[in-house]
C-alpha cells in the first residue's frame, strides 16, 4: 500500500494547488477569446456594402508602457511596486469592407488584458523567479490590478440546459413545474413549464408577459396536428389523458394562429405583419436559444418541450420525484477563465458599438476607413479592469474580485480554493447551507465561516480536482456515428 504520505508530497506541490485556476485562465486565452470574437464575425455599418470582418485574436506578453513611450518587459513584483497593472494587449485582425471593395488587412491594439500570475502569458515563465524578485513558493492564479493582489472566486451556480423538477405550493394549491435554465454565448433564459389547477399546461419564458398554453406554443413551433403533440409528449395513457384535455382547450388551431396569439402579447396594437415578424424573432431568439436561434431549430425545441411536459405530468403522477438542487450533479463552477469570459463578451460588445460610430462618423466626413484609427483601446481595458478592480461583476453580482488576504501562505491558499454560492446571506436556506452526502471528496466539510456565510462560502477538499466540460461537436460526432437519428425538421 502507498504510503499517504508519498501521495500528499507528489500532490501539495505550489502548482497542483491552485492548478483549476491557472488551467481554466489557459484556457480562456486559447479558446475563450475566440470564441468571443467568432460569435461577432462581422462589425455592421449602417452604410450600404460596408462593415468589418473579423479574424484571429492574438494576446501578447505583459508590457508596461512608459512616460517617454517605450515599452519595456513587466515582472508581477515591478507591478505590485510601482502600483501598475500586469496585463497584456490584444491584437485583432480584421478587414474593412467599404462599399463592398476589401480594405487590406489590419493588426489593430483593441486593449489590455490582465494577466494571471504563472500563466502561460505570465513573463515569470522564461525567467528564474528569484532572479526578478518573485518568491518560489508563491502559487500564481490571482492577478495584479493597480498593485493589489486580486484573486476571482470559484461561483457555484445550477447546472444550466438542464430540466429540475420542483414543487411550489401556490394559494394552497400544489403546483408542479420543470424549469430549464437555457444559456448560449453570455444570455441565460429560465423557461418553465408548470401543471395549473385544472391540469393546462402553461410555458412562461423571456419577453413574453403571461403564459402561453403548452399546445399553443407547440403548434407555434411547428407542430399543429393533435395526434403528434400528445405523442410527442408520452405514450403512457395516464398521461395521454391530460394532453387531451390540454389539446381540448387549445385556443388555437394552425401555426400562424399560434404566432399571431403569441404576437399579440409580445407587440400588442401592432399590424400583423410586424406582429408575426416579432414573435418569429421571440420565439427563436429567447425560447430555449441552447438548442438554436434559426427557423431550423424549431422541431428540436418541440421535442425538448415535450420532454419537459413530460417530466411535469410524471412528477404530478408520481412517477418520478422532485430533483435535488442541492446535489453535486445539478451544480457547475464557473472558475476565472468563465468569469473572464463574461466580462471580456460585454467589453467587447461595448467596443463594437465605438468602432461602429467612429467608422460612420468618418465615412460622412469622407476620411479613410481604417480600423486602427477608429478603436479607441481605452473603451475594451475601461470595461475589463473596473470590475476586476472592484469586484462589481456582469449580471449585478458583487464580491467576484476579492483581494488576496496575505496574512499567511495558508491563507492564501484557501482563498485561491474557495467556492462561493449566489444565494442570499440574508434568509435561512438550510438545505444550501447543510452538508450534502455529493459533496464529499469535492468540498471540504470543515472550513466554512460562521455566521451568515456558513455554508454558503465553502472551499475545495484537499485532492478535489475541477474537470471541464467536453465539445459537444465532438459528442454529436460520435453519437450520429453509433446510429443514432438526429431530429429531422
Amino acid at each position: 500500500m502507498i504510503d499517504s504520505r508519498v501521495l500528499a508530497r507528489a500532490y501539495f506541490t505550489h502548482e497542483r494547488l491552485v492548478k483549476h485556476q491557472i488551467d481554466s485562465y489557459n484556457r480562456f486565452i486559447d479558446e475563450g477569446l475566440q470564441r468571443v470574437i467568432d460569435e461577432q464575425k462581422v462589425i455592421e455599418l449602417d452604410i450600404e456594402n460596408t462593415y468589418v470582418k473579423l479574424g484571429q485574436i492574438r494576446v501578447g506578453r505583459p508590457v508596461i508602457k512608459e512616460a517617454d513611450g517605450t515599452e519595456t518587459i513587466l515582472y508581477p513584483s515591478i507591478a505590485r511596486l510601482r502600483n501598475l497593472t500586469y496585463a497584456a494587449p490584444l491584437y485583432l485582425q480584421c478587414w474593412v469592407v467599404d462599399n463592398g471593395k476589401e480594405l487590406e488587412e489590419e493588426w489593430v491594439r483593441i486593449g489590455m488584458l490582465p494577466v494571471m500570475v504563472k500563466s502561460k502569458i505570465c513573463n515569470l515563465n522564461e525567467v528564474d523567479p528569484v532572479s526578478v524578485g518573485e518568491d518560489p513558493l508563491d502559487p500564481g492564479g490571482y492577478f495584479i490590478i493597480n498593485g493589489t493582489e486580486r484573486a476571482l472566486m470559484t461561483l457555484e451556480d445550477l447546472a444550466p440546459n438542464k430540466i429540475l423538477l420542483e414543487r411550489e405550493e401556490r394559494y394552497g394549491e400544489q403546483i408542479e413545474m420543470a424549469k430549464c435554465f437555457s444559456q448560449r454565448s453570455g444570455y441565460r433564459a429560465l423557461i418553465v413549464v408548470e401543471r395549473n389547477k385544472n391540469n393546462i399546461l402553461e410555458v412562461t419564458f423571456p419577453q413574453i408577459p403571461k403564459p402561453v398554453q403548452f399546445v399553443v406554443m407547440m403548434r407555434a413551433l411547428g407542430v399543429e396536428s393533435d395526434q403528434e403533440i400528445v405523442e410527442m409528449v408520452s405514450s403512457d395513457p395516464e398521461i395521454m389523458k391530460f394532453m387531451l384535455e390540454n389539446v381540448e382547450v387549445a385556443e388555437v388551431e394552425t401555426q400562424e394562429e399560434a404566432i399571431d396569439y403569441i404576437g399579440k402579447r409580445v407587440a400588442p396594437g401592432q399590424s400583423k405583419e410586424y406582429r408575426l415578424q416579432r414573435a418569429e424573432q421571440v420565439i427563436d431568439q429567447y425560447f430555449l436559444p441552447h438548442i438554436g436561434i434559426d427557423k431550423e431549430s424549431r422541431r428540436a425545441k418541440a421535442f425538448f418541450l415535450a420532454r419537459m411536459a413530460e417530466a411535469v405530468l410524471e412528477f404530478y403522477l408520481g412517477y418520478r420525484g422532485e430533483d435535488d438542487k442541492d446535489h453535486y450533479a445539478n451544480k457547475r463552477l464557473k472558475l476565472a477563465g468563465d468569469l473572464m469570459e463574461e466580462i471580456f463578451r460585454v467589453a467587447f460588445l461595448r467596443l463594437i458599438k465605438d468602432v461602429k460610430y467612429q467608422l460612420e462618423r468618418a465615412k460622412v466626413r469622407g476620411r479613410s476607413m481604417k480600423m486602427s484609427t477608429a478603436v479607441r483601446s481605452d473603451v475594451l481595458t475601461d470595461r475589463i479592469m473596473h470590475p476586476m478592480a472592484t469586484g462589481n461583476w456582469v449580471g449585478g453580482r458583487t464580491g467576484v474580485s476579492q483581494l488576496i488576504d496575505r496574512h499567511n501562505y495558508i491563507s492564501i491558499l484557501s482563498q485561491l480554493r474557495r467556492v462561493i454560492s449566489p444565494l442570499s446571506r440574508s434568509q435561512p436556506h438550510f438545505e444550501a447551507r447543510d452538508l450534502h452526502p455529493t459533496q464529499f471528496g469535492r468540498i471540504c466539510p470543515s472550513e466554512t465561516p460562521e455566521g451568515p456565510n456558513c455554508g454558503l462560502v465553502k472551499n475545495f477538499a484537499e485532492y478535489a480536482e475541477v474537470s471541464v466540460g467536453t465539445d459537444e461537436a465532438e459528442i454529436r460526432r460520435i453519437l450520429l456515428g453509433l446510429g443514432i437519428e438526429p431530429i429531422k425538421g
